[in-house]
């Protein structure tokens, strides 16, 4: 198990899911928790009730059948698929309607859902916020830079009970990248990983639930944002230029008395 998931963790993307399955045929008795435990690309249905898209996860499913969190139906239709409280419902209602102007402020379109539910103890909840942003120029890039390309967010929230006033919140956020450029100016190029990193807090909730996750959230996806950008853009930026420097660059001539 612990070998499979050393081989997920380097595993590019857009590969995870042509991975997953081999390993889930090499390793049927890990199947559950491969399934928990490793993220898969997101992908999106369409809520034909409220004509609105929404995403596909482990979250929202049951059997074979995903809930909408617009319509709070499953489809295809599953008449006893599990259902949030009312409470809770309520709650996820809101955090959709907020997260949707947080998507549209952060990354310029994309599709975005929440999800929530109730502990198996019944002593606190769990809400999931995800992200999808294909940034190619045929889907929601607005720029036209990108071949193919997506930014995928999947932001898992504990929620303890209440104590004293406070709540104890353990998030956990995924991101999932991928580019790929074909053009004259810079050649075909393919930049694909993720990462994963885990904030908790005890936070008093008399702001309420969703601005202690809003908070949490918009902290940790700003820290993980300038990881990638250091790691994924600034590395790759320092090899281009090592191996192909710019022409506008003085030459870098070897001093005569070493020349071979």
């Amino acid at each position: 198990m612990e070998a499979a998931m050393g081989l997920m963790r380097r595993m590019p993307p857009k590969h995870t899911e042509t991975a997953l399955t081999a390993l889930l045929s090499l390793l049927p008795g890990h199947s559950s928790d491969l399934l928990s435990q490793v993220d898969q690309p997101l992908k999106v249905l369409r809520d034909g009730e409220n004509e609105k898209e929404f995403i596909l996860c482990e979250y929202n499913r049951d059997a074979d059948s995903y809930r909408s969190p617009w319509s709070n139906k499953y489809h295809p239709s599953l008449e006893d698929g599990m259902l949030p409280s009312s409470e809770l419902r309520k709650l996820e209602i809101e955090a959709n309607d907020i997260f949707t102007i947080y998507r549209d402020q952060y990354y310029e379109g994309g599709i975005s859902s929440v999800y929530l539910w109730e502990e198996d103890d019944k002593q606190g909840f769990v809400a999931c916020f995800l992200i999808k942003k294909d940034g190619s120029k045929d889907a929601h890039g607005k720029r036209g830079y990108l071949n193919e390309g997506g930014w995928e967010a999947i932001h898992v929230i504990q929620v303890g009970p209440e104590q004293e006033g406070n709540a104890n919140y353990c998030l956990t956020s995924t991101i999932m990248l991928s580019l790929t450029t074909n053009s004259d100016a810079s050649g075909t190029f393919n930049l694909s990983g993720s990462i994963r990193r885990q904030m908790k807090a005890d936070l008093p909730i008399e702001d309420g639930h969703l601005c202690n996750m809003g908070k949490m959230i918009e902290e940790l996806e700003g820290k993980l944002r300038n990881q990638l950008d250091q790691v994924y853009f600034g590395k790759t930026k320092e090899m281009v230029c090592t191996l192909r420097p710019s022409p506008d660059l003085p030459s870098m001539a070897l001093p005569e008395n070493i020349k071979p």
